[in-house]
């Protein structure tokens, strides 16, 4: 389990656990790190990314909300 890394990196990265990703062909690499500073390399080296953030559309809510309206429209 690499708990402490994921940690520590999502510390350094300022972000949660779960948007820590560690290479998983690197795994034995990452375990040895327990520290920020051996943490903050691995993130130089790319074996340990911060996840981009996952986009929530209001494309569905935008289109439910003007059908409504335009219901409200038509029982005038």
């Amino acid at each position: 389990m690499l708990r402490l890394q994921k940690r520590l990196a999502s510390s350094v990265l300022r972000c949660g656990k779960k948007k820590v990703w560690l290479d998983p062909s690197e795994t034995n690499e990452i375990a040895n790190a327990n520290s920020h500073q051996q943490i903050r390399k691995l993130i130089k080296d790319g074996l340990i990314i911060r996840k981009p953030v996952t986009v929530h559309s209001r494309a569905r809510c935008r289109k439910n909300t003007l059908t409504l309206s335009k219901e409200e429209e038509t029982k005038k």
